[in-house]
């Protein structure tokens, strides 16, 4: 049995997040995106991020099947102690307790960083339908998140509007 390696994103990792996260681009209604970001702007955007948060991946038999990084809830200075997480799996690896081991992984540094309250936004629909199922909202509820608002029609996405909910977590 293979086991999964977590580890620091590396920049020449961004070929391969940027085919995880393709599909939740044009595929779903997960990401609110509608274009794929290239890969010269995935690696911007990790060079940016792990400026001051920590950005991980996880490996299974050498390939990457999932991301996980952090952000600044806000550029006020009161809200030092806040960051956003966001989450992504390569679709064929769901279900298989890669999310929770990166979740486990990125609060504990988060938490060595002192950072208190986790937020994650969730793309909600009331009726799940082709782009958009509950699977984020129960991920994140198993992972100890409780919704804190609800913002309605907030994503338009498919010619269909989205909500999106935010979710907390104290660690």
């Amino acid at each position: 049995m293979s086991e999964y390696i977590i580890r620091d994103v590396r920049i020449e990792d961004a070929e391969r997040l940027v085919e995880i996260y393709s599909y939740y681009v044009l595929n779903t209604a997960v990401s609110f995106e509608y274009e794929v970001p290239s890969v010269s702007e995935f690696e911007e955007r990790i060079k940016h991020t792990t400026e001051k948060y920590p950005y991980l991946v996880c490996e299974k038999d050498g390939k990457t099947v999932g991301y996980v990084y952090a952000g600044a809830y806000s550029v006020r200075e009161a809200y030092t102690w806040t960051a956003t997480t966001s989450i992504y799996l390569d679709k064929d690896y769901r279900r298989q307790g890669i999310g929770a081991l990166l979740y486990k992984e990125i609060e504990k540094r988060l938490k060595e960083k002192g950072i208190i309250n986790l937020l994650a936004g969730v793309a909600y629909v009331e009726n799940e339908d082709e782009y958009l199922s509950h699977d984020s909202c129960k991920f994140h509820e198993n992972q100890g998140y409780t919704e804190v608002a609800h913002m309605k029609t907030v994503g338009r996405k498919f010619d269909r509007w989205y909500d999106l909910l935010w979710y907390q977590k104290k660690i």
